[in-house]
C-alpha cells in the first residue's frame, strides 16, 4: 500500500493500486455512514436543541465529518474543481478536530469540578486551533495551487505538526477524565457491580479514542498521506459516536456516589438515565 509521500496532497490520487482506493473509499464511505446514523440519534434523544455538548456534537457532525469525507471523494477521484474540494476540506477539518475537542470539554465539568483546570483545557482548545489550523490552511492552499516544492515540503511537515498537536490535546482531556473516573470509583463500594461495569466502559472509550490517534500518527509518520487523511474522518465519526453514548454513563457513574454535591451544574440539554434526578425530562 506504499505511496509517494505527495501523492494526494497535490490533487488526486493518481496511484494504480486498487488496494488503495478500495480502502480509503471503505473508510470515507464508513465516516459517512456514521454521520449520517448519528445526526438521526442527535435529534432523537436531545429534549432542547441548546448547549455546548447539543451544538459542538452536531456541527462536529453535520460541518467536519460529512463536507470532510465528501471532500476527499471529490478530490482523489478528481470529480470535481480543486478549489471546492480543498475548501470542504479546510472547513471540515475545524470543524471535526477542534468541534471535538469542545464534545470533550463541554462534559469534562462532570467530573472536574476544578473550574481552573477546565480554563486551562478550554485556553489549549482556543490557542491550539490558532496556531495549528491557520498555518496548516495556508500551507495547503498554496501546495495545492501554487505547487511549488517549498510549499508541499512545508505542508508535510506541517501536517505532522498538527496532527500530534491535535492528538496531545486529545490525550490530555482524555487522560484526564481516565483518572478521574479511577478517583470516582475508588470512593464508590467495590461491591457496587452497576457502577464498577460503567468504570470500566469510560476507561476503555477513553482509551480506545487514544489507540485511534496514535494509529493516525503512524500512518502519517510512514506517509500514507491518503490513507491517514481519509483514515482521520472514519475515526472521528467513530469518536464521536463514542461521545455521544459516554455522556448519561458518567452522569450516572457520578450521581451514584453518595459523597457528590448534589447542586452540582448538569447539563439540562441531553436525555439523563432513569435513576437520575433529572429522570422526568425523559420524553
Amino acid at each position: 500500500m506504499a505511496a509517494p509521500a505527495v501523492d494526494g496532497v497535490i490533487g488526486e490520487y493518481s496511484g494504480n493500486d486498487l488496494k488503495i482506493k478500495a480502502t480509503f473509499t471503505v473508510f470515507l464511505g464508513i465516516a459517512l455512514y456514521n454521520s449520517l446514523e448519528l445526526m438521526v440519534l442527535i435529534f432523537a434523544s436531545f429534549r432542547r436543541y441548546h448547549g455546548l455538548y447539543f451544538w459542538s456534537l452536531l456541527l462536529s457532525t453535520v460541518l467536519g465529518v460529512i463536507p470532510q469525507s465528501l471532500s476527499f471523494i471529490l478530490k482523489y477521484y478528481d470529480v470535481a474543481p480543486l478549489w471546492l474540494s480543498v475548501s470542504l476540506s479546510t472547513i471540515g477539518w475545524y470543524f471535526m478536530v477542534t468541534g471535538q475537542a469542545l464534545v470533550l470539554f463541554s462534559r469534562l465539568n462532570i467530573v472536574i469540578q476544578d473550574s481552573t483546570v477546565t480554563s486551562r483545557v478550554l485556553a489549549m482548545i482556543i490557542v491550539n486551533a490558532i496556531i495549528l489550523h491557520v498555518p496548516t490552511t495556508v500551507l495547503t492552499y498554496g501546495s495545492n495551487f501554487v505547487q511549488s516544492s517549498v510549499w508541499v515540503h512545508g505542508y508535510t511537515i506541517m501536517e505532522r505538526i498538527e496532527l500530534t498537536g491535535f492528538c496531545l490535546q486529545e490525550f490530555i482531556i482524555s487522560g484526564l477524565y481516565i483518572a478521574k473516573t479511577i478517583k470516582i470509583i475508588r470512593l464508590s463500594p467495590l461491591s457496587n457491580k452497576p457502577n464498577r461495569k460503567i468504570m470500566y466502559q469510560l476507561l476503555a472509550i477513553n482509551a480506545l479514542i487514544i489507540i485511534m490517534d496514535i494509529i493516525l500518527l503512524v500512518f502519517e509518520y510512514l506517509n500514507y498521506f491518503v490513507i491517514q487523511t481519509t483514515l482521520k474522518s472514519m475515526v472521528y465519526s467513530i469518536k464521536l459516536k463514542l461521545e455521544f453514548g459516554v455522556l448519561s454513563r458518567l452522569v450516572f457513574l457520578v450521581q451514584s456516589q453518595h459523597d457528590w454535591p448534589q447542586n452540582h451544574d448538569w447539563p439540562e440539554d441531553h436525555h439523563w438515565p432513569r435513576s437520575s434526578k433529572k429522570s422526568e425530562d425523559l420524553l
